[in-house]
């Protein structure tokens, strides 16, 4: 099956503004419609239910194909991309030997600092997971 023909489910932290921007310009993309926006800091949101561990979910970025196929880190994102025909060449470009192991470097730090990032000013008692500030 070719990846790009399952929708995918992207968990997201709608509490953080840089997430929450970067989440409303997939949803623009040509390809967007095939990506199914999850805010994990709802109080519906239930990980235990939908087979993931809910304090990793809020640690680090998920997606998962229809299929049940689960993404982590930067492969979440490169899964993104895969579906976005504007982005397909940053997919390409994260598989390359000697990117990957920047990206990763990149998106590791990344996720030290986003729970210390600006937050919307919705109050985060809704979800207990989403001032999760030890190590991914």
């Amino acid at each position: 099956m070719n990846p790009t023909d399952s929708t995918l489910s992207v968990y997201f932290d709608g509490l953080c503004l840089l997430c929450s921007r970067e989440i409303d310009h997939y949803r623009k993309q040509q390809g967007g419609e095939a990506l199914q926006f999850i805010d994990i800091t709802k109080p519906e949101f239930n990980a235990v239910a939908l087979g993931l561990d809910p304090m990793q979910v809020h640690k680090i970025m998920h997606v998962q194909n229809s299929d049940g196929v689960l993404h982590t880190r930067v492969d979440a994102f490169i899964a993104i991309w895969e579906r976005l025909p504007k982005y397909h060449k940053f997919a390409r470009l994260a598989r390359l030997k000697w990117v990957r192991p920047i990206l990763d470097l990149g998106y590791e730090a990344f996720a030290l600092i986003r729970p210390y990032l600006p937050r919307r000013k919705e109050n985060c008692e809704t979800s207990p997971y989403c001032e999760t500030r030890s190590n991914p």
